[in-house]
Order: C-alpha cells, then structure tokens, then sequence
C-alpha cells in the first residue's frame, strides 16, 4: 500500500500567538492541483519562489495542536523549519532522484543509491 502520509519533527518548532511550540506534524503528498493552485496565486506571479509557501501550507495537513495549518502560519517558521519542510516535499514527492537498495555484483555489500535519470 502507497504511503500518503508523513509525519515529521520541526527542529525548532512554530511558535504560536500565546507562545506555545508546536513541532511535530504530519505532510500528505501533493497532488498536480496543490501546485496548480500555487501557479495561479497573484502573489507567486509577482515571486515565484512564494510557491513554496502555498504549496506547503496545503500538503501540511497537522502541526502540533493547531487547528489549521495556513500560509500565514508557515510564513512565520524559523528559517531552519521552512527548509527543513522545504527538503521533506521535495524528497516526498519525488523531486529527488528515487533512492534504491542495491547489491555489489562484485563483492555482495548491500547499500542504497540515488538512481540518476538524467544520465
């Protein structure tokens, strides 16, 4: 069975309105609409780089005890958290090279590779 969701640790942690921490959660795979959203949004159009923002404000679907997780929410992470859930998507949803576990013909060690499709 295809796993959709992942749960996750923020290094830091969000820090809510009354100053209560909220560090683990959960991210679903995106869908081609999650990131069609995102294109349309007049505030990417002007900064295409906000994408990210959109984009993991949808695919975060539980951060701690908060009831919803928004884009305003993830603009106010730390730095480190935004690119720690930044480096998740992108390894979630297949943006990196698939990493599979292979043997040596040569000399039978096990270990796991990235496979390269660009060559």
């Amino acid at each position: 069975m295809l796993q959709t969701q992942y749960e996750f640790t923020l290094p830091k942690g969000y820090m809510d309105e009354e100053g209560n921490f909220h560090k683990n959660g959960i991210m679903r795979l995106a869908t081609a609409m999650d990131e069609i959203r995102a294109m349309r949004d007049p505030r990417v159009m002007q900064n295409p780089d906000y994408a990210a923002i959109i984009i993991l404000s949808h695919v975060i679907i539980k951060l701690g005890s908060l009831p919803l997780v928004t884009v305003e929410t993830i603009e106010k992470l730390f730095a480190s958290d935004l690119k720690f859930l930044q480096e998740m998507y992108e390894t979630l949803n297949g943006l990196e090279g698939p990493v599979v576990r292979v043997t040596c013909p040569y000399c039978g060690k096990e270990f796991t590779t990235e496979m390269d499709f660009k060559g």
